[in-house]
């Protein structure tokens, strides 16, 4: 049995529970190693106190699930009842207690559950977890590092098209990127690519639109790849042309709060204390009310995971935790700067996935 299953199995004898009913495919392919998403069909691992693991899965991912998964495996066809046949094949403990993510669980799978096991009460694994995913061995940081490289290559490609090609659109530049990685065989993006100019920089969640960049203006791009099951994530903002003295003095303060950060990222400091070194520069400055969202947040299997950096949080840094470290400062209808690195945190500091110029580049075009 894996460490990570038996540290689930120490939790449910230790809290008294029956057995597991883990749905979502990141946290199956992270126990596992088994990569399925079975949409509106139901897949869930069970695991038990005193016995062995179930991989319950739709009967078209049997075969996946059993080149990958040592224990036992059942498939069900579309025409079965899910939920009474997974009660069926649990018939040699009662089952009272399940441990499911709160943070996943459907309400649709809870009935299912109930209908299958009778009057049950939930326990909530979200911490454990989180806990387990938090800390990342050298295989999945190297993992991480090779994402990271093609999220380099997505900015040479982005900057450099922006530059050699006056009106192109911000969506015509994600078409770009993303056409691009599929040639180096990255299928999927680990989110939106998000291409913005000028003023529209300000959204921090914006959306690409087809509208022409702008001359003289900021040119901001938040990127990330999946790549062997492991996300990047990181942010850029450029000059095309010359951007006005004042918008270059808020990239300054942007990039001096996150390089602080960055310095000040090491094992025994809080994720919340990191925040507050970013964010006491850009207050400092001024424009502590334009830096309206936390420092950072975890990454992994997941562009978005545990732990959240910043809040009230009092979580202490520890090697091997990986997150993003990416501050900004929005004015709206003005300017719009984010730079961003996701990290890694070594025995004595921290070092980061993506390495693409962090200075304030003017490209001309």
């Amino acid at each position: 049995m894996n460490k990570k299953i038996e540290k689930i199995v120490k939790t449910l004898n230790e809290s008294k529970v029956d057995m597991t009913f883990i749905t979502n495919p990141t946290t199956l392919n992270y126990l596992t190693s088994v990569e399925i998403d079975p949409h509106e069909r139901i897949a869930g691992l069970m695991v038990f106190p005193n016995h062995e693991p179930i991989f319950f899965v739709p009967a078209l991912e049997v075969e996946v699930a059993k080149a990958h998964f040592e224990y036992q495996v059942i498939g069900y066809i579309d025409s079965e009842n899910p939920w009474k046949k997974i009660a069926k094949n649990v018939t040699f403990s009662p089952v009272k207690k399940i441990a499911v993510e709160f943070s996943d669980i459907s309400l649709q799978k809870v009935d299912g559950l109930k209908s299958g096991f009778g009057k049950v009460d939930f326990f909530d694994l979200t911490p454990l977890i989180s806990r387990l995913r938090l800390i990342k061995s050298s295989d999945e940081i190297e993992k991480m590092k090779i994402a990271g490289d093609y999220a380099d290559k997505c900015f040479e490609i982005g900057f450099k098209y922006a530059a050699e090609n006056p009106g192109v659109t911000e969506t015509d530049i994600v078409a770009k990127i993303e056409y691009e990685m599929k040639r180096m065989g990255v299928t999927q993006m680990s989110f939106e690519t998000l291409v913005l100019s000028g003023a529209r920089a300000a959204n921090p969640h914006g959306a690409p639109e087809n509208i022409a960049i702008e001359q003289n203006k900021f040119l901001l791009l938040d990127l990330g790849v999946m790549k062997n099951g492991y996300a990047s994530d990181a942010t850029r903002t450029v000059s095309i042309g010359k951007a006005p003295e004042f918008d270059q003095e808020i990239h300054k303060i942007v990039l001096e709060a996150q390089l602080a950060a960055m310095d000040y990222i090491k094992p025994g400091v809080t994720v919340n204390s990191i925040d507050k070194v970013a964010r006491n520069i850009i207050e400092k400055a001024g424009y502590g009310e334009y830096f309206n969202h936390r420092l950072g947040h975890g990454i992994g299997m997941d562009v978005h995971e545990y732990p959240s950096i910043g809040g009230s949080d009092e979580l202490i840094v520890e090697s091997g935790m990986c997150f993003s470290n990416e501050p900004g400062i929005y004015i709206p209808n003005k300017v719009g700067v984010r730079i961003e690195d996701c990290i890694y945190v070594t025995e004595n500091g921290a070092e980061s996935f993506t390495h693409f110029d962090k200075n304030l580049l003017f490209f001309q075009n």
